[in-house]
């Protein structure tokens, strides 16, 4: 699909082409549909993001708490979206040696722990699980509200390049 015709979408039409942008969110693709039409993909990202920005807390909570952990339940149930599939696929978090499952294991529970919402890494800025896992170590030496602010921005990352696959050029 092309901008253009992205821009000349119903509301309707529009949610169902980029409501699975943001992890079970479809909502924020319905309060973007409303700042058409769009010059750039850049700006339909920012309208997209100043969404979520935007909303409640609340929200923003259940958006970040909506995301998979890397190498999870829904993962290990086979349940994550296309888009989460493909996004672990890519660097082998679905496919995991029993050692590397365990530790998986081991950060996503401290992490949780810790912050009460998974640990969202845009995994198409990493080139390898380990720094995947470099990363996650690090961020639970942080505090909630630095969390809950890398994990917003991790999102933008994951969600522009779910956009960038949406709308070619």
């Amino acid at each position: 699909m092309d901008l253009p015709t992205l821009n000349g979408l119903d509301r309707a039409e529009f949610i169902d082409v980029l409501g699975g942008v943001f992890e079970h969110a479809p909502w924020v693709a319905e309060a973007a549909w409303t700042a058409r039409p769009f010059a750039s993909v850049d700006a339909l990202h920012e309208a997209m993001l100043g969404a979520v920005r935007a909303a409640p807390e609340e929200r923003q909570m259940a958006l970040l708490r909506g995301h998979p952990e890397l190498a999870g339940q829904e993962a290990q149930e086979g349940v994550l979206t296309a888009e989460s599939t493909g996004e672990q696929n890519r660097l082998g978090f679905t496919r995991l040696s029993r050692d590397e499952f365990d530790l998986m294991q081991r950060i996503n529970a401290a992490y949780r722990e810790k912050f009460d919402m998974p640990c969202i890494v845009a995994l198409r800025l990493h080139p390898t699980r380990q720094s995947v896992q470099a990363e996650m170590q690090r961020r639970l030496a942080l505090t909630r509200d630095e969390e809950i602010d890398n994990n917003l921005d991790q999102v933008g990352h994951i969600t522009r390049g779910r956009l960038d696959q949406i709308l070619a050029g």
